[in-house]
């Protein structure tokens, strides 16, 4: 269930896999207020590669998005941090719970790395096979019909020619 929470928390922006400051506040159980001020206090600690703060462009397309309502919640854009960046909160919040969150999520962005290595596999394989078969594939049900297609149609020539009477 945690790791279900956190990946759902992970999003792109700007191309970099993130979490913004207030579903990391909510996993470590803390207001947003002090998540925001310890980064604050510590901003030396958060290069634009760590962390990056949302123009209100952005806020406003993800809060249209999230559905939220204009009324209450943030009035400022939130902090989005990537992989490194929440690596770096663990340096400045050291109750339990924020040490045992942050190994949790480390081991989310790992996974999404991995499931992207392999998805990036699969979609290296389905190239192949368009060019093996020289026909474009939609997604993998349509490879595996074509090639169901093409296995059974084989198969009934080789039975039309083993059948009938043999001279």
């Amino acid at each position: 269930m945690e790791l279900e929470l956190i990946k759902n928390s992970i999003l792109e922006i700007r191309g970099k896999k993130v979490i913004l400051d207030f579903d990391l506040a909510k996993m470590y159980q803390l207001e947003t207020k002090y998540l925001k001020r310890a980064v604050r206090k510590n901003l030396k600690r958060f290069p634009t590669d760590f962390m990056l703060e949302l123009s209100p462009e952005e806020w406003e397309i993800l809060r249209c998005n999230f559905s939220t309502s204009s009324w209450g919640g943030s009035r400022y854009p939130p902090f989005a941090f990537t992989e490194q960046g929440v690596a770096m909160l663990s340096g400045l919040l050291n109750s339990d719970l924020a040490i045992q969150m942050n190994i949790a999520i480390m081991r989310a962005f790992v996974m999404i790395r991995q499931w992207a290595l392999t998805y990036q596999e699969l979609s290296d394989k389905l190239s192949d096979l368009e060019k093996l078969h020289n026909q474009k594939f939609n997604d993998i049900d349509q490879v595996l019909k074509y090639l169901l297609q093409k296995d059974h149609s084989n198969n009934q020539q080789a039975n039309r020619e083993q059948l009938g009477y043999k001279k």
